[in-house]
């Protein structure tokens, strides 16, 4: 029993060294310089465009003439 006790203990130690290589190593890589490839990707992207509608808005009138033509488009002329 004090064999497995033993390989326990051996395990753990080796799974914390392991995470600490894995930690130490994303660090150091880290500070490396990036390749090329990944500074062009960096680049900032374009400014979004911007719509602007200036426009009258429409009278209770004109709604209802331009619903009844969309209608009117959307049955095919069958009223």
């Amino acid at each position: 029993m004090k064999v497995l006790r033993n390989f326990e203990a051996l395990f753990i130690a080796i799974i914390g060294l392991a995470c600490a290589a894995s930690f130490v190593y994303e660090n150091q890589a880290g500070e490396a310089k990036a390749p090329a490839s990944y500074a062009a990707a960096a680049q900032p992207a374009p400014a979004v465009p911007v719509v602007v509608v200036a426009a009258k808005r429409m009278s209770e009138a004109e709604k209802q003439a331009s619903l009844a033509e969309e209608r009117k488009a959307a049955q095919g002329g069958k009223i």
